[in-house]
């Protein structure tokens, strides 16, 4: 292909790094997407390509190579650069010469549907973005309607996000909230049981209800839910933990929980 060449002085370059490093505003919802798997799923979901970097000496397969040129055609600007500058904007080892600043999408609260038995995730102040990024994966697993952000402690364009979720965190519909009490209006306008996830709750996982539509809530890692969510009178769920550690990591439990409502909404 005949791109034009650019270096690590270049302004797509900067702003690849500054996405990376995660610090700037980003009101466009811009992240940056490394190697073949990601650019699959860019492809596959048609996310917007904003701006795409080939560096050829890189490719290490010819799935890759034949990958290169459709996405040259897709982005909205494509250069091509040396192995040099492929590392400046690269945090895998071998990204196959493929990296691309994409957008993610952005949902309307107003416009996102929810079926009857619709099955929802909050989280809330998660503030690790592997986690976040795992338990988006969990959702996409479970045929989950869509995530629901409070206090939020980390974008979802941060790079262990989308690699966390293999990608889901294009695909899951997700809207964001200030505040804990606007969320809990808009999941009571819709009819939702709200389940609150607290370790120290005396109500086991298996024994509730998950009929209907259902969220389920996440709190930090460290400080767990916040407190306006407890005061709307929710009832709270724990899953038993029988060796010394005193809870399971915040992904694993969305994980658990996700999957005994998803059990018994599809009768497993």
């Amino acid at each position: 292909m005949d791109l034009q060449q650019i270096g690590a002085s270049h302004p797509r370059i900067k702003q690849a790094v500054t996405l990376i490093k995660n610090t700037a505003p980003n009101r466009n919802q811009l992240f940056v997407a490394e190697g073949l798997w990601a650019h699959n799923v860019l492809l596959d979901v048609r996310a917007p390509i904003r701006t795409f970097f080939w560096c050829p000496e890189a490719i290490y397969s010819d799935e890759a190579r034949m990958r290169a040129a459709a996405i040259t055609e897709r982005a909205d600007s494509a250069f091509r650069i040396s192995e040099k500058t492929l590392e400046r904007i690269t945090e895998r080892d071998k990204p196959d010469g493929l990296v691309s600043i994409a957008q993610m999408p952005i949902w309307d609260p107003d416009l996102i549907e929810l079926g009857d038995d619709a099955l929802i995730a909050v989280a809330d102040a998660i503030e690790i973005p592997g986690n976040l990024g795992t338990l988006i994966r969990t959702l996409d697993a479970c045929d989950a309607a869509c995530l629901v952000l409070t206090n939020r402690r980390t974008r979802l364009t941060h790079p262990k996000v989308f690699r966390g979720s293999h990608g889901m965190s294009l695909t899951i519909p997700h809207v964001e909230f200030d505040q804990p009490d606007e969320a809990i209006a808009w999941l009571k306008q819709r009819g939702c049981t709200v389940y609150l996830a607290d370790t120290d709750a005396t109500e086991h996982y298996r024994h509730i209800d998950y009929s209907g539509r259902t969220a389920l809530v996440l709190g930090n890692e460290r400080y767990g839910i916040s407190k306006p969510w407890y005061e709307h009178g929710f009832p709270c769920v724990s899953i038993p933990v029988l060796g010394h550690a005193d809870s399971l990591n915040v992904a694993i439990s969305g994980s658990v929980l996700l999957y005994e409502a998803r059990a018994q909404k599809n009768g497993w």
